[in-house]
């Protein structure tokens, strides 16, 4: 688990649809008084309050399986001690994985029982004759009090949301002005297309010249979504960046993006994140392409009399096994070629079959032209899928 979502100031868990337990921040082990060790792969109703059980099983799994996540739902955890913790509960689910974000609610707990007792004080002293007026008074004015402080509170909660959500548009406006512009010249027209499921994308790609005759083009695709696979994506977008822009050779460069994933996570047995990618090196001159595809979905090439291939595979994605050794593969092209690079958020909404129709048929158009009618294809099929994930995409003609 990444250093900024392991202490956050929230708690955070995640759990397969048997309520296991797979992974929890030092926030909520902090606030429940255990160990790592004591509650991984321990079912959720270790810490779930006896009523809160009932409400897990019967309330909150059918609904987070129907409508893939859960808002504001207000429950209490148990802690080593057997203390109940009141808490507001979000939830999201990707796959058969359910993601839970808990905030303790102490101060607001408080505040809601102090009003009830003052408010029954209220009541009370009403149908007492025998209290005296400002005793009555005294009871109304605790109750307005304990009233505003609560109001000051969810004010300060908003507050919070508000300034979470700058913070996120901020970053993807950074992220997505990190991204290259497209490109063209005597050798080479290079377009794109780039999207976010989430704030932020574990998608990201870069095309840079190397000298008159070289280019590189790198695709890759962060396992996972949102704020901790942003924060890889750019922290290899970094690594990729220098590497290529000074002509470093494609399996040094794949090396070092793979050693780089394994020494982010080396110190933690919870979580991890692997990426795949595909970099090609172009050399206009000699007309080849050195390329390396690591897990990722294959890319396309197309030549001037419709032939298609396809550069599958090669090797596992990075992150997983350490000590791998990346072997470049070499590929002799005629002038006139189109490349086609993607991740799966692509053709999990489009199918493959009919990305390449749309290649055969428009290959006399430019990239641009053939970038809108993708981008028209993905639209289309959008409205009838309910999760979309991160896509991304990059057409390069070689002239």
């Amino acid at each position: 688990m990444d250093s900024i979502l392991n202490h956050a100031p929230c708690g955070f868990l995640s759990v397969d649809d048997e309520g296991v337990i797979l992974a929890i921040n030092q926030t909520l082990l902090n606030i429940l008084g255990y160990e790592l060790k004591e509650l991984k792969g321990k079912n959720i109703n270790t810490v779930l309050a006896v009523p809160a059980k009932a409400f897990y099983q019967f309330y909150f799994f059918p609904l987070i399986k129907l409508e893939k996540k859960v808002e504001e739902m207000y429950l209490s955890l148990l802690t080593r001690e057997g203390n109940e913790i009141p808490v507001l509960l979000n939830a999201t689910r990707r796959e058969n994985i359910n993601d839970c974000v808990f905030i303790p609610m102490y101060k607001r707990n408080e505040y809601e029982i102090e009003i009830l007792k003052s408010k029954k004080m209220a009541e009370e002293a009403l149908d007492a004759k025998d209290k005296a007026n400002d005793e009555l008074r005294k009871v109304l004015h605790t109750l307005e009090a304990k009233q505003k402080e609560l109001v000051e509170l969810n004010f300060k909660n908003q507050e919070y949301q508000d300034r979470l959500s700058k913070e996120l548009k901020l970053a993807k406006n950074i992220q997505e002005k990190s991204l290259p512009t497209p490109l063209r010249n005597e050798h080479i027209n290079f377009t794109s297309f780039y999207k976010s499921s989430t704030e932020l994308s574990g998608d990201i790609y870069g095309l840079y010249q190397i000298d008159k005759h070289r280019y590189g083009v790198i695709i890759l695709d962060v396992m996972g979504h949102g704020i901790s696979s942003a924060l890889v994506t750019m922290s290899l977008q970094s690594i990729f960046q220098k590497l290529i822009s000074v002509g470093v050779p494609v399996d040094v460069v794949m090396h070092e993006l793979d050693e780089h994933l394994l020494l982010l996570f080396q110190n933690d047995n919870l979580i991890s994140h692997y990426c795949t990618v595909i970099y090609m090196m172009i050399d206009t001159e000699k007309e080849e392409i050195e390329y390396i595809n690591a897990g990722h979905p294959s890319a396309i090439w197309l030549d001037q009399e419709g032939e298609m291939l396809e550069f599958r595979s090669t090797t596992t994605p990075l992150g997983l096994l350490e000590g791998m050794e990346f072997e470049k593969h070499v590929f002799s092209y005629k002038k006139g070629g189109r490349l086609f690079l993607y991740t799966d958020g692509v053709t999990d909404t489009v199918e493959l079959k009919v990305l390449k129709e749309i290649l055969q048929e428009s290959r006399s158009k430019s990239v641009e032209d053939v970038r809108k009618l993708i981008i028209k294809a993905l639209k289309c099929e959008e409205k009838h899928i309910e999760n979309i994930d991160d896509q991304c995409f990059i057409l390069v003609d070689i002239k």
